[in-house]
């Protein structure tokens, strides 16, 4: 080891879902099937590119405006991101800063592990329970901070309003953030508690249900005090971290809700039926209220099935890890997608019979 490399910060990265440059059924990285709102495309055509030789808005403030109207907060409350991973991730080296460890569920979203070992905060990962549901009173002892997705990835699992503020109750003396990133494929959002707790924190997303993976957007709303402390940390960081196009066409996807709403529910339609075509082949699951649905069968091993679908061009994740070793995260796709799918897995059982 050369002297200088004890000084290198080291972490273990996140591992993101393969991104295949040819054409395949892509179901591995919970991305929307459909096409951005139809004003996204318009505000692109109409771009003048003579706007890119300046720095975009560094408050982002039409896009900050037009999320608050539609969640009926003030501009004040609102933060924007370079997708919700960098929110998060800001999140993370503003708020986590004590020396009590902050807590989050151990089969989570793996990114808040390495935040938490770059930035050196020390943290402790409750264990789920059998059904993969996170045991709230964990969360009642001393810590630091706390962070859970809601529906939770990847198991899928929502927790309900009242199951968030007996959270919030026992924990008014430390950050709760709420990651919200599917919250629009599943029930009410945390959103409605932050009048009531001081200490609340949801994060959301563009990347999933407004089809805008590729334009990296992310927010958090909260009250003005905490979305002042997130804007100090990012103008000492970086002051323009949402570029231009990502503004623009950020405004024209929230200005449609009727083709949000719309695109939603057929992405729901699509995973009743499959998680139906599911169980007839044998599957089970914990019940999906996201994109995806994580699921296990008793005789084929994940591994064997997640490798024999990419042979097919049909892409799902395999996480791995010792509790969900035998498990598949499936993000729904189009009805044909799907329709494919459970043809592949109906040969396939045929065949290993």
């Amino acid at each position: 080891m050369k002297a200088f490399e004890k000084n290198i910060r080291k972490v273990e990265p996140y591992v993101p879902g393969e991104q295949p440059q040819r054409k395949v059924i892509k179901l591995n990285t919970n991305e929307n099937p459909y096409p951005p709102a139809p004003g996204v495309s318009k505000a692109l055509q109409g771009m003048d590119v003579d706007r890119f030789r300046l720095y975009p808005d560094p408050t982002a403030g039409d896009l900050v405006h037009t999320l608050a109207e539609y969640y009926g907060v003030d501009d004040s409350q609102v933060f924007v991101g370079v997708g919700s991973d960098d929110v998060l991730a800001m999140c993370f080296l503003t708020f986590f800063n004590s020396d009590k460890p902050i807590l989050f569920p151990d089969i989570t979203y793996s990114f808040y592990k390495v935040w938490a070992e770059l930035y050196r905060i020390p943290y402790e990962c409750p264990a789920v329970d059998e059904s993969f549901h996170i045991v709230k009173e964990d969360y009642y002892k001393e810590n630091g901070g706390i962070i859970f997705p809601n529906p939770n990835a990847p198991t899928s699992i929502y927790e309900n309003l009242d199951f968030i503020e007996d959270i919030l109750k026992h924990n008014q003396d430390v950050i709760v953030i709420v990651d919200e990133a599917y919250i629009d494929f599943a029930g009410k959002s945390a959103i409605e508690l932050i009048d009531k707790y001081d200490n609340l924190i949801v994060v959301q997303t563009f990347s999933k249900a407004r089809s805008m993976a590729g334009m990296r957007i992310g927010y958090a709303i909260s009250n003005p005090t905490l979305i002042k402390y997130l804007n100090d940390a990012k103008y000492s960081f970086n002051s323009y971290t949402m570029n231009m196009t990502s503004l623009v066409c950020g405004v024209e996807a929230v200005k449609d809700k009727a083709y949000f709403e719309e695109t939603v529910e057929k992405i729901k339609d699509t995973r009743e039926w499959t998680k139906k075509e599911l169980t007839k082949l044998g599957f089970t699951y914990p019940d999906s209220q996201s994109n995806f649905i994580f699921a296990t069968h008793e005789k084929y091993a994940a591994q064997d099935l997640f490798e024999a679908l990419r042979e097919a061009d049909i892409y799902v994740r395999f996480l791995g890890g010792e509790r969900i070793k035998n498990y598949l995260r499936i993000s729904i796709g189009t009805m044909e997608e799907m329709e494919q799918l459970i043809a592949f897995l109906t040969e396939y059982m045929k065949k290993h019979e």
